[in-house]
C-alpha cells in the first residue's frame, strides 16, 4: 500500500483503442464492446512508435475494450481492474450517434445544458465524477509500496473526469482520441490527491 506522507508517481492515462461504435461516432458507455480489428492494429502501431512509457503497474476499467488495449501495450504486466472507471452510462443515448439523435427533444435539452444534465435513463456527470474519484482512492489503496509509474488504460470519459477533478479546468478540455492520452505527476498528501505537470502523449 502506498502510504507515505507525500510522494510523487508518474501517471499515464491512455484511452482504449478504437471500436466499431467509436468509428461510427456512437455513444459507447455500458455496452461491453470489443476492439475492432482496425483498433487493435492502430494500438500495435502506436506501441511500435514507442508512444507509451514503461510502467510498474497497469490499471483498467472492467470493460473488454480497455483490458484488450492494455494487454497489447503491456503484455508482461498483470492488469488490475477498477470497475469504478467503467465508462459513463449514456442511458437512452447508448449506441446512437448525432445523426440518429438529431431532433430528439431530450437530446437537444442535454446539448443545451452543455452536457451537465443527467443522460435520460442513465448517469449524471456529477455521479460519474464521484464514481471515478472513488476509483482513484481505491487504486491508491492497492498500490505496492515501491510503485513509481502507473498506466491507466480507461475510457475517454474516465480521463475527462479524473483530469478535471484533479487538474482543474473544464470536463471537455480533456477530450482525447482513441489510443492517445495524457501524462501527469500524481501527488498524494495527507488529505488530498492532486495532479500536476500535465502533458499529452
Amino acid at each position: 500500500m502506498w502510504n507515505r506522507t507525500e510522494d510523487q508517481i508518474t501517471l499515464t492515462l491512455i484511452r482504449h483503442g478504437k471500436t466499431k461504435a467509436n468509428k461510427e461516432h456512437r455513444y459507447l458507455g455500458k455496452t461491453d464492446e470489443e476492439l475492432s480489428a482496425e483498433g487493435r492494429e492502430e494500438i500495435k502501431e502506436y506501441v511500435n512508435m514507442h508512444r507509451y512509457p514503461e510502467v510498474d503497474c497497469v490499471f483498467t476499467s472492467s470493460m473488454k475494450r480497455c483490458k484488450a488495449t492494455a494487454a497489447i501495450i503491456y503484455p508482461q504486466i498483470e492488469i488490475r481492474e477498477i470497475p469504478e472507471w467503467d465508462e459513463m452510462d449514456f442511458g437512452l443515448f447508448e449506441g446512437k450517434n448525432y445523426q440518429e439523435l438529431n431532433g430528439n427533444p431530450s437530446y437537444q435539452e442535454w446539448i443545451d445544458s452543455d452536457g451537465t444534465l443527467p443522460f435520460p435513463g442513465g448517469e449524471s456527470r456529477e455521479d460519474f465524477l464521484s464514481r471515478c474519484e472513488r476509483g482513484m482512492r481505491k487504486m491508491i489503496s492497492e498500490l505496492p509500496e515501491q510503485t513509481k509509474s502507473i498506466a491507466l488504460v480507461v475510457h475517454g470519459g474516465t480521463i475527462m473526469a479524473l483530469l478535471s477533478a484533479y487538474c482543474g479546468g473544464e470536463y471537455f478540455d480533456y477530450q482525447v482520441p482513441n489510443g492517445s492520452g495524457f501524462q501527469v505527476n500524481l501527488l498524494k498528501g495527507k488529505t488530498e490527491i492532486r495532479f500536476d505537470g500535465i502533458t499529452r502523449i
